[in-house]
């Protein structure tokens, strides 16, 4: 009997060993790893803009670990769908960090699914790098902005629209898709506009929902708005949608020449469902074009297609492009990885540290840098026009990067607002 129990007694231990073990080896090779969130739609209306960004993430890390990683260790994408709905970026944000234990997230399109997640990252002292142009108007501790705030891109196209040499603009239809970014946007636009003298009844404002398709009406109105005098177009239209409008201006025949329209949200990728020859002259303004020539963009762009072609990724393994949120968010990784070799952790706390001033020789050529205070990028501006291929010719550029304003001035209220993100107290 006692030689039973003992015998029963050694392989419960050896079992209770095997589990330890078996646990021990699944937490070692769980710390083998730093987890990394990518958060972007891959299905919905903003899929049109945001797969690609998911692709370009996992770029920029198959890169760092093909270097021997990071402190070490490989770095691990964590890929979640938020499927273009607001809420569920925040759910997929708390899934991330709670569950998935990343110890950061790059991702984000629309300011709508940013202000959703920004709690988020907030309250559970998390870091995202977020890589579009924006409405400013926001500063976050826990946020790194790679895109533009709006003195980097709306204010110096509607300057350039204004010139002589972007044709006199003196009459403006603001049309947006109906959220945040382009209401915002349009808010400080209006306020600049009228600091030029510009009147009220020379301000056309339209809004659209998302995933609209129908622009008959809309286009039909700017048409008869423009009969008024000399006018351009800004356009904040995202995702889907950008293909139906710009279809809508060549069915009616709005040519550049006539009614000019600068867009935000719209690059070589929004362009490659869409017959571009009507649309030749139209304007983008970016911080990043595919047609720059710089040795830098030349290899970024050699790199790209190399992988869209191995990876077998739909439209990029035959027609390859690249563009402005993917230049950004190539950035980013890389500014973020220096950061955490900086800091010898990536604790939040001690990259948030680290981050500032890195500087990064981005795809444009240029080398930009992350602001010592306001978590944002110094950036070149560019403004380019739409070739019958698709591709942008450049026609306007800034002298060298300019530094963000994430508190527009042309806001009143915005007078004396500190140029850097209140740090807040660990909980």
């Amino acid at each position: 009997m006692n030689t039973s129990r003992r015998q029963a007694g050694k392989t419960l231990t050896a079992v209770a060993l095997g589990v330890a073990a078996l646990g021990f080896s699944s937490l070692a090779s769980a710390a083998d790893t730093i987890k990394v969130g990518v958060l972007h739609s891959l299905s919905g209306t903003m899929a049109i803009s945001e797969t690609v960004l998911k692709d370009t993430a996992l770029m920029a890390i198959d890169e760092i670990n093909a270097k021997g990683g990071l402190l070490g260790k490989k770095l691990e994408a964590v890929v979640v769908d938020p499927a273009s709905n607001w809420p569920l970026f925040a759910e997929k944000a708390k899934q991330l960090i709670g569950q998935d234990k990343v110890v950061v997230t790059f991702g984000c399109w629309t300011s709508v699914s940013r202000k959703s997640v920004l709690p988020v990252y907030e309250e559970m002292n998390s870091l995202l790098f977020y890589p579009v142009q924006y409405e400013g108007e926001e500063l976050s501790k826990n946020v790194f902005y790679t895109g533009a705030a709006p003195n980097q891109q709306a204010i110096p196209a509607v300057e350039y629209l204004m010139s002589k040499a972007g044709g006199g603009a003196k009459r403006w239809v603001l049309l947006g898709t109906d959220y945040v970014y382009p209401r915002t946007t349009n808010k400080i636009l209006r306020a600049f506009l009228k600091s030029k003298g510009v009147k009220d009844e020379d301000i056309d404002e339209k809004y659209t929902p998302f995933g609209h398709a129908d622009y008959q009406t809309i286009v039909a109105d700017i048409k008869k708005f423009a009969a008024g005098g000399k006018t351009a177009v800004v356009s904040t239209i995202n995702g889907d949608s950008n293909v139906p409008f710009y279809k809508e201006l060549g069915n009616a025949g709005l040519k550049a020449k006539d009614v000019p329209v600068v867009a935000f949200s719209v690059g070589e990728e929004e362009l490659r469902g869409v017959d571009t020859k009507p649309l030749v002259g139209h304007l983008a303004a970016w911080n990043y074009f595919m047609t720059i020539k710089s040795p830098a963009n030349t290899a970024f762009i050699k790199k790209w297609s190399d992988y869209a072609k191995a990876k077998g990724i739909a439209g990029h393994k035959d027609k390859p492009l690249t563009n402005d949120p993917m230049e950004a968010t190539y950035i980013g990784i890389n500014m973020w990885a220096q950061a955490v070799k900086k800091a010898g952790s990536t604790d939040t706390d001690k990259v948030i540290a680290a981050m500032a001033g890195q500087t990064f020789a981005a795809p444009s050529g240029i080398t930009s840098k992350m602001d010592e205070k306001n978590h944002h990028l110094h950036k070149s501006v560019f403004i380019g026009e739409i070739k019958a291929d698709g591709q942008f010719n450049v026609v306007w550029k800034t002298p060298g990067p300019v530094k963000a304003q994430p508190w527009s001035p042309f806001i009143p209220e915005n007078k004396g607002k500190k140029d850097e993100p209140a740090l807040m107290a660990k909980k």
